[in-house]
Protein backbone atom coordinates (compact mmCIF):
# COMPACT_ATOMS: atom_id res chain seq x y z
CA UNK A 1 0.00 0.00 0.00
CA UNK A 2 1.41 3.38 -1.05
CA UNK A 3 1.63 5.97 1.72
CA UNK A 4 1.50 9.62 0.64
CA UNK A 5 3.44 12.17 2.67
CA UNK A 6 1.42 15.05 1.22
CA UNK A 7 -2.11 15.66 0.02
CA UNK A 8 -1.53 18.28 -2.66
CA UNK A 9 1.13 20.16 -4.59
CA UNK A 10 1.33 22.96 -2.02
CA UNK A 11 1.92 20.53 0.83
CA UNK A 12 4.51 18.69 -1.23
CA UNK A 13 6.39 21.94 -1.86
CA UNK A 14 6.29 22.71 1.85
CA UNK A 15 7.92 19.40 2.76
CA UNK A 16 10.51 19.84 0.02
CA UNK A 17 11.39 23.26 1.44
CA UNK A 18 11.61 21.78 4.94
CA UNK A 19 13.95 19.13 3.57
CA UNK A 20 16.14 21.76 1.91
CA UNK A 21 16.26 23.85 5.08
CA UNK A 22 17.24 20.77 7.08
CA UNK A 23 20.03 20.01 4.57
CA UNK A 24 21.38 23.59 4.70
CA UNK A 25 21.54 23.56 8.51
CA UNK A 26 23.24 20.15 8.56
CA UNK A 27 25.73 21.19 5.87
CA UNK A 28 26.57 24.37 7.79
CA UNK A 29 27.14 22.42 11.00
CA UNK A 30 29.49 20.05 9.18
CA UNK A 31 31.34 22.99 7.60
CA UNK A 32 31.73 24.79 10.94
CA UNK A 33 33.22 21.68 12.56
CA UNK A 34 35.57 21.15 9.61
CA UNK A 35 36.80 24.75 9.91
CA UNK A 36 37.33 24.49 13.68
CA UNK A 37 39.38 21.30 13.16
CA UNK A 38 41.46 22.87 10.34
CA UNK A 39 40.13 20.33 7.85
CA UNK A 40 39.32 23.07 5.32
CA UNK A 41 41.24 26.18 4.29
CA UNK A 42 39.87 29.57 5.45
CA UNK A 43 39.27 30.70 1.85
CA UNK A 44 37.36 27.53 0.91
CA UNK A 45 35.42 27.70 4.16
CA UNK A 46 34.43 31.33 3.54
CA UNK A 47 33.26 30.63 -0.02
CA UNK A 48 31.14 27.65 0.96
CA UNK A 49 29.80 29.30 4.12
CA UNK A 50 28.78 32.40 2.18
CA UNK A 51 26.83 30.23 -0.29
CA UNK A 52 25.02 28.45 2.53
CA UNK A 53 24.16 31.75 4.25
CA UNK A 54 22.72 33.20 1.03
CA UNK A 55 20.67 30.05 0.38
CA UNK A 56 19.50 30.05 3.98
CA UNK A 57 18.41 33.69 3.84
CA UNK A 58 16.46 33.09 0.64
CA UNK A 59 14.75 29.94 1.91
CA UNK A 60 14.02 31.23 5.42
CA UNK A 61 12.40 34.33 3.92
CA UNK A 62 10.13 32.06 1.88
CA UNK A 63 9.29 29.96 4.94
CA UNK A 64 8.99 32.78 7.50
CA UNK A 65 5.28 32.10 8.09
CA UNK A 66 5.71 28.33 8.38
CA UNK A 67 9.03 28.42 10.25
CA UNK A 68 9.05 31.56 12.42
CA UNK A 69 11.85 30.15 14.60
CA UNK A 70 14.85 28.29 13.16
CA UNK A 71 15.91 27.31 16.68
CA UNK A 72 12.55 25.62 17.25
CA UNK A 73 12.77 23.94 13.83
CA UNK A 74 16.16 22.49 14.82
CA UNK A 75 14.80 21.34 18.19
CA UNK A 76 11.70 19.77 16.62
CA UNK A 77 13.81 17.63 14.29
CA UNK A 78 16.44 16.95 17.00
CA UNK A 79 19.20 18.34 14.80
CA UNK A 80 21.77 19.26 17.50
CA UNK A 81 23.30 21.93 15.27
CA UNK A 82 24.11 24.81 17.61
CA UNK A 83 27.12 25.96 15.55
CA UNK A 84 25.01 26.15 12.40
CA UNK A 85 22.20 28.02 14.14
CA UNK A 86 24.68 30.57 15.45
CA UNK A 87 26.32 31.02 12.04
CA UNK A 88 23.08 31.26 10.06
CA UNK A 89 20.78 33.05 12.48
CA UNK A 90 22.85 34.96 15.05
CA UNK A 91 25.98 35.90 13.10
CA UNK A 92 24.90 35.90 9.47
CA UNK A 93 28.52 36.04 8.24
CA UNK A 94 31.34 33.44 7.98
CA UNK A 95 33.71 33.05 10.95
CA UNK A 96 36.57 34.36 8.80
CA UNK A 97 34.67 37.62 8.30
CA UNK A 98 34.13 37.86 12.06
CA UNK A 99 37.88 37.42 12.59
CA UNK A 100 38.72 40.18 10.13
CA UNK A 101 36.05 42.37 11.69
CA UNK A 102 37.73 41.88 15.06
CA UNK A 103 41.04 42.99 13.52
CA UNK A 104 39.37 46.11 12.17
CA UNK A 105 37.83 46.80 15.57
CA UNK A 106 41.24 46.54 17.23
CA UNK A 107 42.64 49.17 14.88
CA UNK A 108 39.99 51.86 14.76
CA UNK A 109 36.63 50.71 13.47
CA UNK A 110 33.70 48.76 14.80
CA UNK A 111 33.34 45.05 14.09
CA UNK A 112 29.58 45.46 14.04
CA UNK A 113 29.87 47.94 11.15
CA UNK A 114 31.90 45.44 9.12
CA UNK A 115 29.27 42.77 9.75
CA UNK A 116 26.58 45.30 8.83
CA UNK A 117 28.33 46.03 5.51
CA UNK A 118 28.62 42.32 4.71
CA UNK A 119 24.96 41.71 5.47
CA UNK A 120 23.92 44.72 3.37
CA UNK A 121 25.98 43.45 0.44
CA UNK A 122 24.44 39.98 0.73
CA UNK A 123 20.89 41.31 1.11
CA UNK A 124 21.26 43.59 -1.92
CA UNK A 125 22.65 40.83 -4.16
CA UNK A 126 20.12 38.32 -2.89
CA UNK A 127 17.19 40.65 -3.58
CA UNK A 128 18.22 40.94 -7.24
CA UNK A 129 18.32 37.14 -7.49
CA UNK A 130 14.74 37.16 -6.17
CA UNK A 131 13.83 39.62 -8.95
CA UNK A 132 13.15 42.48 -6.56
CA UNK A 133 13.99 45.14 -9.14
CA UNK A 134 11.48 47.96 -8.48
CA UNK A 135 13.08 51.26 -7.53
CA UNK A 136 11.27 51.39 -4.17
CA UNK A 137 12.71 47.93 -3.41
CA UNK A 138 16.28 48.49 -4.60
CA UNK A 139 16.89 52.07 -3.43
CA UNK A 140 16.51 51.46 0.36
CA UNK A 141 18.90 48.48 0.20
CA UNK A 142 21.60 50.41 -1.66
CA UNK A 143 21.07 53.40 0.62
CA UNK A 144 21.66 51.22 3.71
CA UNK A 145 24.74 49.69 2.09
CA UNK A 146 26.15 53.09 1.16
CA UNK A 147 25.56 54.41 4.68
CA UNK A 148 27.29 51.43 6.30
CA UNK A 149 30.31 51.72 3.96
CA UNK A 150 30.66 55.40 4.85
CA UNK A 151 30.89 54.49 8.54
CA UNK A 152 34.18 52.62 8.03
CA UNK A 153 37.21 54.88 8.38
CA UNK A 154 39.53 52.30 6.77
CA UNK A 155 37.79 52.78 3.41
CA UNK A 156 39.03 55.75 1.34
CA UNK A 157 36.53 58.20 -0.22
CA UNK A 158 37.27 56.78 -3.68
CA UNK A 159 36.65 53.17 -2.59
CA UNK A 160 34.96 51.30 -5.44
CA UNK A 161 31.88 50.36 -3.43
CA UNK A 162 31.26 53.91 -2.21
CA UNK A 163 31.61 55.39 -5.70
CA UNK A 164 29.42 52.79 -7.45
CA UNK A 165 26.67 52.83 -4.84
CA UNK A 166 26.54 56.63 -5.02
CA UNK A 167 26.25 56.45 -8.83
CA UNK A 168 23.40 53.93 -8.59
CA UNK A 169 21.55 55.97 -5.98
CA UNK A 170 21.74 59.06 -8.20
CA UNK A 171 20.47 57.02 -11.15
CA UNK A 172 17.59 55.51 -9.16
CA UNK A 173 16.56 58.86 -7.68
CA UNK A 174 15.75 60.07 -11.19
CA UNK A 175 13.32 57.18 -11.70
CA UNK A 176 9.79 56.69 -10.37
CA UNK A 177 9.19 54.51 -7.30
CA UNK A 178 7.26 51.90 -9.32
CA UNK A 179 9.77 51.84 -12.19
CA UNK A 180 11.75 48.64 -12.54
CA UNK A 181 15.33 47.97 -13.57
CA UNK A 182 15.69 46.34 -16.95
CA UNK A 183 17.29 42.90 -17.11
CA UNK A 184 20.52 44.52 -18.31
CA UNK A 185 20.49 47.11 -15.50
CA UNK A 186 19.81 44.45 -12.86
CA UNK A 187 22.65 42.33 -14.22
CA UNK A 188 25.04 45.31 -14.17
CA UNK A 189 24.00 46.25 -10.63
CA UNK A 190 24.61 42.69 -9.43
CA UNK A 191 28.02 42.72 -11.10
CA UNK A 192 28.89 46.06 -9.44
CA UNK A 193 27.75 44.74 -6.05
CA UNK A 194 29.78 41.55 -6.40
CA UNK A 195 32.87 43.46 -7.54
CA UNK A 196 32.51 45.97 -4.71
CA UNK A 197 31.99 43.17 -2.18
CA UNK A 198 35.21 41.45 -3.28
CA UNK A 199 37.08 44.77 -3.04
CA UNK A 200 35.59 45.33 0.41
CA UNK A 201 36.72 41.94 1.67
CA UNK A 202 40.22 42.52 0.26
CA UNK A 203 40.41 45.90 2.04
CA UNK A 204 39.87 44.38 5.48
CA UNK A 205 43.00 43.67 7.56
CA UNK A 206 43.97 40.03 7.83
CA UNK A 207 43.46 38.46 11.22
CA UNK A 208 45.77 35.51 10.93
CA UNK A 209 43.77 32.80 9.18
Amino acid sequence: MEVKLWNDKREREMYENFSELYAIIKATEKLEKAYIRDLISPSDYETECQKLIVHFKTLSATLKDLVPSIERFAETYKMDCSAAVYRLVTSGVPATVEHRAAAVASTSSSASVVAECVQNFITSMDSLKLNMVAVDQVYPLLSDLSASLNKLSILPPDFEGKVKMKEWLVRLSKMGASDELTEQQARQLHFDLESSYNSFMAALPNAGN
